[in-house]
């Protein structure tokens, strides 16, 4: 990672107590802001000594879950009950949030897969490293709500990365079941390391994620769920004094142990479903079953499961294109794994 210093500002100050509400200024000069900064929109709620945890949403733009549930807490959050510092960016790459995209669209680049950035670099570089480098390693804790976007459907789960230190492994766990959802991704060797998860890692700084659901709009039961964690976090790590609401069900631990388990699209066609995110499958059961509308004198067909395992996610799309994921396909971790 360059030791450039930063280009991205920030326009209040952190260190003052109370609600804030400011903006990181990104500086960039294209036809739609020749001379300025983009704004990404931040909030800080600091009262008392207590830790400091980073929220954030709209890494991906087309994920709102996330950002409605930061929108929720921001408004509801009475400054009396926090012993800590809360900071809030319901919108991270609020470029892409304002066009539903995936990626930014000043420099078309996916968030979670520029870090560790670069200060000299494209917005989006420029945003991670400022992340990587500035406001994650000042933090005990940080969280990056997700979902599957336009495209996928996540069950809904957090995310705890397996670090070569085990403590910082048993802190992302311990947030991650703090979170209350009883299914638990574990992040390991196929994680990429572009991602935040991996920026966290290297800062040393305890981080959980979470994927919740998905199809590009706020699915109301599945914000309540984020919401819901966001609280529990801010209780256990004892920045906020109420009630949590962790889940009774026994926590389920899964890993993406073999990429060759999930499903692919073999090509451009139809993909017409016949499993969903949630379930578990066993070798030989259909997956759906491919058809070529373009083509309608070719034979469509089934496309079948490799291996047994647990259906973390399904595409959402029913024209794919060839290397589309089409299922992705968990294992569960056993307690000695």
């Amino acid at each position: 990672m360059s030791n450039a210093q930063t280009r991205v500002k920030i326009n209040i100050d952190l260190n003052l107590a109370g609600h804030q509400f400011g903006e990181l200024m990104l500086p960039w000069s294209d036809n739609s802001i020749p001379l300025g900064y983009h704004p990404t929109p931040l909030i800080s709620i600091k009262n008392g000594d207590g830790k400091k945890i980073l929220i954030i949403g709209g890494t991906h733009g087309d994920e709102f879950e996330g950002p409605s549930a930061i929108m929720r807490i921001a408004r509801a959050l009475e400054l009396d009950k926090i012993n800590g510092h809360i900071i809030l960016i319901p919108a991270l790459t609020f470029a892409a949030v304002q066009k539903s995209s995936r990626t930014n669209p000043l420099d078309n680049i996916n968030m979670n897969r520029a870090f560790p950035g670069n200060p000299n670099g494209t917005p989006t570089e420029m945003l991670a490293h400022f992340l990587e480098s500035e406001l994650i390693p000042s933090c005990d804790a940080v969280i990056d709500l997700h979902s599957g976007g336009k495209a996928s459907f996540f069950e809904p789960c957090a995310l705890a990365t397996n670090s070569k230190n085990k403590d910082l492994f048993r802190s992302n766990l311990n947030l991650a079941e703090a979170f209350g959802i009883p299914l638990i991704w574990v992040l390991g060797k196929n994680n990429d390391d572009r991602s935040l998860n991996s920026a966290a890692e290297r800062a040393n700084i305890s981080m959980m994620a979470a994927e919740l659901g998905g199809g590009g709009g706020v699915s109301p039961e599945i914000t309540n769920i984020a919401e819901t964690g966001l609280i529990n976090i801010l209780n256990y790590l004892n920045i906020l004094k109420t009630k949590s609401f962790v889940s009774k069900n026994k926590i389920k631990k899964i890993e993406l142990s073999n990429p060759s388990a999930s499903i692919y699209a073999p090509s451009k066609g139809l993909f017409d479903r016949a499993v969903k995110a949630g379930q578990s499958v066993e070798v030989g059961q259909t997956a759906g079953w491919f058809h070529y509308l373009l083509e309608p004198n070719r034979p469509s067909f089934k496309l079948t499961f490799k291996y047994n395992g647990f259906i973390l996610a399904h595409t959402n799309r029913g024209i794919v294109e060839k290397g589309e994921m089409l299922a992705l396909v968990a294992n569960d971790i056993l307690p000695n794994d």
